[in-house]
C-alpha cells in the first residue's frame, strides 16, 4: 500500500463528512500542511498520526488498506466468504495488506476473520523508528499483545521503560499511554495482537483527566479508538 493510496482514501472520507483541511488539523493538534502532505502521498505518517486520523474521520484500517470484512449491508455473501465460515482462513505472505509509515514503521495485517475478536499484524520498526515522531505517548482500546522476533525495542509505558530482545512478549491494557521506538542498529520485527478493541471501542472510558465531547480537540497522546470498531 503507497503513501498516495493511503492518502487518497484519507482525503475522500475528510470529503465524504465536509471536513476543512484546517479544522482536521485543529483536531489533532498538527499543521494543515502535513494533513496535506499525507494526502497528497508526499509524506507517510508516523503511526500516532494515523490513529489519530482514523479516529477523527471514522474509519477503519481495512478502510485504508481496501479490504472489505464483509459485504455492505443488504448484499448477500459471496461464495468464498460462505466457504471461509467452515474453512480455516490462509493468507498468503505476499498478500498480506501492508501499511508503510513515517520512518521506517511498517504493519503487515494478518490472516483475521470477519467476526475475529482479535487484530493480528506483523509489524517492524527500522533502527531510529517510532510509534510517534514528536515522542508522544498513544493508547487505544483493548488488550495488546506482542512477541519480538528479532531486533530491540523499547516500550514506555507510563513513565516506565522496557527494553523487549528476540523472544521476549508482552501484554498490557492498551488505554495506558505507550510508546514503541528502536534505538539499535537493525530492524525490530515482531507478531502483535491486540484482543477485545472491538468490543470496547464504544464503552472505553477516557483516560483519567481528559475531557472529551464531540467537537474537542485530540489530546497530546493519541485518544481511544473509537471508531475502529470495523478493523
Amino acid at each position: 500500500m503507497t503513501a498516495e493510496n493511503i492518502g487518497a482514501r484519507l482525503r475522500e472520507a475528510r470529503l465524504q463528512q465536509g471536513l476543512s483541511l484546517r479544522s482536521v488539523a485543529l483536531a489533532l493538534g498538527v499543521s494543515a500542511s502535513l494533513i496535506s502532505q499525507v494526502e497528497t502521498g508526499k509524506t507517510q505518517p508516523s503511526v500516532s498520526t494515523l490513529y489519530a486520523l482514523v479516529n477523527h474521520l471514522g474509519i477503519s484500517i481495512d478502510d485504508l488498506l481496501g479490504v472489505s470484512a464483509r459485504p455492505a449491508e443488504g448484499e448477500p455473501e459471496p461464495a468464498v466468504l460462505q466457504a471461509a465460515l467452515s474453512a480455516p482462513a490462509i493468507q498468503r505472505a505476499a498478500d498480506n495488506p501492508v501499511l508503510e509509515m513515517e520512518n521506517g514503521v511498517r504493519w503487515e495485517r494478518l490472516a483475521i476473520g470477519a467476526e475475529s475478536p482479535a487484530d493480528g499484524l506483523l509489524v517492524t520498526y527500522e533502527p531510529g523508528a517510532t510509534s510517534s515522531v514528536e515522542g508522544k505517548l498513544m493508547r487505544h482500546a483493548g488488550v495488546e499483545y506482542a512477541y519480538l522476533i528479532e531486533g530491540e525495542l523499547h516500550l514506555q509505558i507510563d513513565f516506565d521503560t522496557y527494553v523487549l530482545g528476540p523472544g521476549d512478549s508482552v501484554h498490557f491494557d492498551s488505554v495506558r499511554p505507550h510508546l514503541y521506538s528502536n534505538n539499535g542498529a537493525v530492524p525490530a520485527r515482531g507478531v502483535w495482537f491486540v484482543v477485545g478493541r472491538r468490543q470496547q471501542n464504544l464503552a472505553m472510558p477516557v483516560a483519567p483527566g481528559i475531557q472529551r465531547d464531540a467537537d474537542s480537540p485530540l489530546s497530546s497522546a493519541v485518544d481511544v479508538l473509537r471508531a475502529m470498531d470495523n478493523l
